[in-house]
């Protein structure tokens, strides 16, 4: 059992890690000199041989082929999470495919939609606007558009390992995760180094937003380290804290960045308040973020080893429980940001502001239950195991993937040049998808109670009731699936048929505001919590229609 001092020491190397990050890009990225940017841009390049040149390097090209990638595999993620729920009460529907070798179990297949929907849709979808929104705001373009652009099949390709050893762990005596996960490793090397060497370019300082997508980029490296160095990785009670520190890190602050800057871009409005932005970056990186699953079996699959007992001791629980609670600070602080920064009502229409809509409104219900799911299993007492799978659910299909997919719509036009096919297909997909994710899964947690409430009663008959709610738990999620695929066309048929948009206008919403219309008096504070910077021209607007002056602030 890991102690508290490899508690205590696994977060302190992470944070750790994270400073000193912080201050070697502050000073410049030194260690990136003339010499170890040219070795650099020589490994994403020219040490790939005529492979390279596979891939075309236009501007764009690898933030395209990473967020189409990403809607196909949150399709086939809702495919397989859909027949997990099915199997779950019909464990005979797919009987007939045995005859060809196939014949999963509904935990199985759940299992390879978590993986597929998180390190395919998900993490693609917030890498792929990653590459977009980064050289944006820093002022200079992506480092090597077609390394980025070729690694990302390399990812699909361990996404698709994942797929194959979630059915079948171990192939020819080989750990078929591990394979997923070396090559998951390497892909993200490659783009981390690429991003890198496009920071070690910039133009200027780095703005908030970039900030939350860059550390949220290296948070995978410096969990890894922290978790390693200390061998928690090898334990219960570590595997479990590295799979909270994945979730607060990457998925936290990488979707917190894409976010709002989505959300600026969608609305037209600068963010609401850079406070909160710094509240939600410190916030997530010094806390533990409780979504997801409540054991780490998860990160014993894809290093192959055993699955450790989480069993921690009372220091140790107060200890992650606080940070687990400390965790709203962050959430409620994004959450406002995001929500304050698209109140214009003029924005309902951009694509992607409804998904957006969506997972903010949910985020904080799903992080209650999410921490009263976590705080019960770290206490032993295992109360509510029983609601776990579905709070789960809530939290991927409830929040991370409306949130993520939203924001590839958001920025869909300026990524690719043209608009969706069909803005009418977009919004019935929204509709579909909402329904299957809210109306569904509560069917499927009142199904959850049901079955507990009866266990903890001793009775040992099924409720017929329950059997009937999470019958039609599975059939409105279904929803979800011909959602994403209306999706998934909508995307890849914009890209032949989607109205070409204009010349691109560059974009300083999501940084700070160019004009700030003064109609009444204000105090000075107010007008810099709106987005203003010391260059923003503050202009007097009357209740005349004579045009008034500008004045510099």
């Amino acid at each position: 059992m890991i102690v508290i001092s490899d508690v205590i020491n696994t977060l302190a190397i992470f944070w750790l890690s994270a400073l000193i990050f912080y201050i070697l890009v502050h000073r410049g990225l030194w260690i990136f000199s003339d010499v170890a940017r040219t070795m650099g841009m020589f490994m994403l390049e020219k040490a790939l041989g005529p492979g390279i040149e596979l891939v075309e390097g236009r501007t764009g090209s690898a933030a395209r082929a990473w967020i189409l990638q990403s809607v196909i595999w949150m399709m086939i993620g809702a495919l397989f999470t859909f027949e997990g729920m099915w199997l779950a009460h019909e464990p005979t529907a797919l009987h007939s495919l045995s005859a060809w070798g196939y014949d999963p179990t509904a935990e199985t297949l759940a299992a390879t939609g978590k993986a597929v929907t998180a390190f395919g849709g998900i993490s693609m979808a917030l890498i792929g606007c990653g590459l977009h929104i980064l050289p944006k705001l820093l002022g200079t373009g992506l480092a090597s558009e077609r390394n980025a652009t070729l690694v990302s099949f390399l990812y699909s390709g361990g996404i698709f390992v994942y797929l194959v050893g979630s059915h079948d762990p171990v192939i020819f005596g080989i750990k078929v995760l591990v394979i997923g996960t070396g090559i998951h490793v390497l892909a993200m090397t490659a783009i981390v180094i690429n991003q890198l060497l496009t920071v070690s370019n910039r133009s200027g300082s780095i703005p908030m937003p970039a900030w939350l997508i860059l550390l949220g980029l290296m948070a995978e490296s410096f969990n890894l380290i922290a978790s390693i160095s200390t061998g928690g990785i090898n334990e219960g009670d570590g595997q479990w804290l590295m799979y909270r520190l994945q979730g607060s890190g990457f998925f936290f602050l990488s979707l917190a960045g894409v976010v709002l800057y989505a959300s600026s871009v969608g609305s037209g409005n600068p963010l609401w308040s850079k406070t909160l932005v710094g509240a939600t970056l410190l916030g997530g990186l010094f806390t533990l973020n409780p979504f997801g699953a409540n054991h780490g079996t998860l990160v014993a699959d894809l290093f192959g080893l055993d699955a450790g007992e989480l069993a921690m001791s009372t220091n140790d629980t107060v200890i992650v429980t606080f940070l687990m609670a400390l965790a709203s600070i962050p959430i409620i602080a994004f959450v406002a940001n995001a929500m304050l920064t698209i109140r214009d009502s003029s924005s309902s229409s951009t694509a992607g502001m409804s998904e957006i809509n969506l997972g903010l409104m949910a985020m904080i219900p799903v992080f209650i239950g999410s921490l009263f799911v976590q705080t019960d299993a770290v206490s032993g007492t295992d109360a509510i195991s029983g609601l776990s799978w579905t709070i789960e659910e809530m939290s991927r299909w409830a929040v991370l993937v409306p949130l993520s997919l939203g924001s590839v719509l958001a920025l869909y036009p300026s990524i690719t040049g043209r608009e969706l096919a069909s803005a009418e297909r977009s919004r019935t997909a929204f509709w579909l998808m909402g329904s299957a994710v809210l109306l569904g899964l509560m069917l499927s947690l009142t199904s959850s109670a049901i079955d507990m409430a009866l266990l903890d009663a001793g009775v040992e008959d099924p409720s017929s009731l329950s059997h009937e709610l999470s019958v039609a738990a599975s059939v409105i999620f279904y929803f979800a699936v011909v959602a994403m695929i209306l999706h998934c066309l909508n995307m890849v048929s914009g890209l032949f048929r989607g109205e070409i948009v204009g010349e691109e206008t560059e974009v300083s919403s999501s940084i700070e505001a160019d004009t700030y219309n003064l109609a009444s008096a204000t105090s000075v504070s107010r007008i810099l919590a709106s987005g203003a910077g010391m260059d923003t021209m503050v202009v007097p607007v009357g209740e005349s229609d004579e045009k008034g002056s500008a004045t510099d602030l």
